[in-house]
């Protein structure tokens, strides 16, 4: 299934079967620029197409609902006609019913006719129907095989699993165990997500089985991404050690900068339940979406903030690397191979 006003363009890896044109046939590398709340706008997503992997916002970042109109214009005319062809965008839709907008950003995303969809957040079945109506995909969040059965059932395109170590709402779960599991009731397409901020660790998720990964973390601390210079800065100078897995701030379990915490008021050790958490210096509770900052795992790996095009060309290195790498007990199991074959 493709998507309107895709092209084809030289690729890094061999398309799979179960890889769609749409991203087979367009990007530079096997990612999708993980859809930010706040972090993400159109000059992160436009910089990441046309760099080679594929770029996502939520919807819920256009404000007011008016806005989303004007952002997918303004990314399909930046990218339409772009060259060398750019790769695929997305909207992130968040499907539960305590989301008011999803009706509206949904008929907008039809009328756009948005490349593919990612959604989050509650049964995506209405999303389905309405997006592969003009061709487009839709892909699924889930942190476990319960959620991942319930959207296989509503036929979406693809699924992406959120494992330990994600920024955000991620799951517990490791991805050498979701994964195959998933993989053994799923032929559709996989996104890895989880402290990927490296070429050598998208090549480790292709090796695991999965035809894409999903990176958040690492492309908050680009020029591009809407993240405060502070909060950019943090990314730089934080450790794993340095990343709090928590439900106080939203009521679902996430992952957050400790140092944010701190740079509130609280106590990272010691939170309080969400209703009675507030800034010492503000009298309320702080907003999650603007006093504490998300990240994965993976912060440990971010040592500077370069524009998206240095980036990807970092990571198209490193990756291109890792694959060269040899794996002197591969070579020694095709060796072996070779000679049982050997008459």
């Amino acid at each position: 299934m493709t998507s309107p006003g895709t092209t084809t363009q030289t690729t890094t890896q061999a398309p799979t079967t179960r890889l769609p044109a749409l991203f087979a046939d367009t990007l530079r590398l096997p990612a999708i620029g993980a859809p930010m709340f706040i972090v993400s706008g159109p000059e992160l997503v436009i910089a990441q197409c046309r760099a080679g992997i594929a770029g996502a916002f939520p919807a819920l970042n256009a404000r007011p609902a008016e806005q989303l109109d004007a952002w997918l214009s303004e990314i399909r005319e930046t990218l339409d006609g772009a060259s060398p062809r750019p790769a695929p965008f997305g909207v992130n839709l968040i499907v539960h019913r305590s989301n008011p907008r999803l009706e509206e950003d949904l008929a907008t995303v039809v009328r756009h006719r948005v490349p593919f969809v990612i959604t989050s957040v509650g049964a995506p079945d209405e999303v389905v129907g309405a997006v592969h109506s003009y061709g487009g995909l839709v892909i699924h969040d889930v942190t476990n095989m319960r959620h991942a059965r319930r959207a296989i059932r509503a036929g979406v395109d693809g699924l992406i699993l959120v494992c330990a170590g994600a920024g955000g709402h991620a799951g517990t779960l490791s991805p050498f165990a979701l994964l195959p599991e998933v993989r053994a009731e799923f032929d559709g397409l996989i996104v890895l997500a989880g402290a990927i901020t490296s070429g050598a660790a998208l090549k480790a998720a292709r090796v695991m089985g999965a035809d894409l990964a999903y990176m958040g973390t690492r492309f908050i601390a680009t020029r591009e991404a809407r993240a405060v210079d502070p909060y950019k800065a943090m990314l730089v100078e934080s450790q794993a050690s340095d990343i709090l897995y928590t439900p106080a701030f939203t009521g679902v379990s996430g992952n957050y900068l400790r140092p944010s915490i701190e740079r509130a008021g609280l106590d990272p050790d010691n939170l309080k339940p969400r209703d009675e958490i507030v800034i010492s210096d503000h009298e309320k509770r702080p907003k999650q979406w603007k006093d504490i900052w998300g990240a994965g795992q993976g912060v440990g790996n971010i040592a500077d903030v370069p524009d998206v095009a240095t980036l990807v060309a970092r990571l198209e290195a490193e990756y291109a690397e890792a694959a060269r790498a040899k794996d002197p007990f591969a070579a020694r199991l095709a060796d072996e191979a070779a000679g049982q074959d050997t008459p």
